[in-house]
């Protein structure tokens, strides 16, 4: 069974080709993607031409599926066929996700069109945050506000899907494991009794990060809320701000609402901080060079992380595991060691060595004494997607 998962961006395409054996092993056959897209439509031919001239794909017989990383629905999520539903759930929601849902719904229809016949298959983000308490969705609005869909949502899901997954494995957890592979399937199936709860907390650390506390391998909450623009300060969007900050900067700086938007999705984040770039690695470059703001920068990711790794340890009562997942996640023993530092009465102890020989890849980075494991787990979301999309 071949299945292609497409990852679309605002101006562009990605994608991957995975074919599934018998058993529902996966090997990667084909990747590639395409930058600054003005027509998805010849996006669409070309990767589909990539995939005819490496022999992978001689005809649209030869893919059973294609799956969709979508962001944002309204009223609708999990794991669901790509019809004109979640077209009208991705329209209904543009406003709040306009880099993304716009470029998915158009890229649906392209496919459907360039691709009939052929099953399409949307796994939302917001699908892992389906069994979120009720208490740790709700905003304090008026219920006419929360009626109209204002909630916190949660996004990143198929990568801390994959990080509970995957953390539960390495913890000697099957149980939890298999309870994650099968989630989408029938919701949180009971679990053996008399096991301790396994508690972890997944840092998505990249482009845009989001912090995310998972009891036995279901999120018990998030950092993002009703958008990514929400949470943790982002490459160029702000994250977490208080309401009032809206009006009062519309008011003083004479800004009318669409700039201050604006602003808040293209200039805030590492990038306003550090006035340098929305990319850590120049940011942390400019720090080595002594420039405060972009020092600045830094330590704002790191606190914020830190602010809501401690957000979950009450609801989870401890930690088994802390894991750093996505591209700042993976490849900055710097930040990790930062974000680290200073939690030993949590049971958090770093080991130096192992966390600077851990770079890109999977491994433990936590110090032989350690009561909870400091993990570092590759971010595979769309393998995820693929098994969905196959399941």
């Amino acid at each position: 069974m071949n299945i292609l998962v497409a990852n679309l961006g605002s101006t562009s395409l990605k994608f991957r080709l995975f074919r599934f054996d018998d058993a529902g092993g996966a090997v990667l056959l084909a990747k590639g993607g395409y930058e600054r897209v003005t027509d998805y439509g010849r996006a669409i031919d070309d990767c589909l031409a990539e995939l005819r001239a490496g022999g992978h794909v001689r005809s649209a017989a030869d893919l059973h599926g294609v799956g969709f990383k979508a962001v944002l629905g309204r009223n609708l999520t999990g794991c669901v066929p790509a019809d004109d539903r979640v077209i009208a759930a991705l329209d209904g929601f543009r406003e709040i996700a306009p880099a993304h849902n716009p470029p998915y719904a158009t890229g649906i229809r392209r496919f459907r069109e360039k691709l009939p016949g052929v099953p399409l298959v949307a796994l939302f983000e917001t699908a892992f945050y389906q069994w979120v308490p009720e208490a740790a969705a709700r905003y304090a609005v008026p219920e006419a506000w929360h009626e109209a869909g204002v909630r916190r949502y949660g996004f990143h899901g198929a990568s801390h899907k994959f990080v509970a997954e995957r953390a539960a494995e390495l913890l000697g957890r099957d149980d939890v494991a298999e309870r994650v592979r099968r989630l989408y399937q029938a919701g949180p199936a009971p679990l053996p009794a008399g096991r301790p709860a396994l508690r972890v907390v997944s840092c998505h650390l990249g482009g845009s990060s989001s912090v995310t506390g998972i009891r036995d391998g279901v999120a018990i909450g998030t950092s993002m809320g009703l958008s990514p623009q929400s949470g943790l300060p982002q490459n160029n969007r702000v994250g977490d701000l208080d309401s009032a900050a809206v009006p009062f900067v519309m008011k003083t700086l004479n800004l009318p609402l669409a700039e201050v938007e604006r602003q808040m999705t293209k200039e805030s984040g590492l990038l306003g901080l550090s006035g340098v770039s929305n990319d850590l690695r120049d940011i942390r470059s400019a720090a080595l060079q002594v420039n405060p703001r972009a020092q600045l920068a830094i330590d704002v990711l790191v606190h914020a992380t830190r602010r809501w790794i401690g957000a979950f340890l009450p609801d989870l009562n401890g930690l088994d595991a802390l894991v750093f997942t996505a591209g700042i996640g993976e490849n900055n023993p710097d930040l990790r060691a930062a974000i680290c530092g200073g939690l030993d009465q949590l049971g958090l102890v770093l080991d130096p060595a192992r966390n600077e020989a851990v770079l890109g890849r999977e491994g433990e980075i936590s110090a032989a004494g350690s009561r909870v494991k400091i993990l570092v787990i590759p971010a595979n979301e769309e393998l995820v997607v693929a098994r969905e999309t196959l399941r």
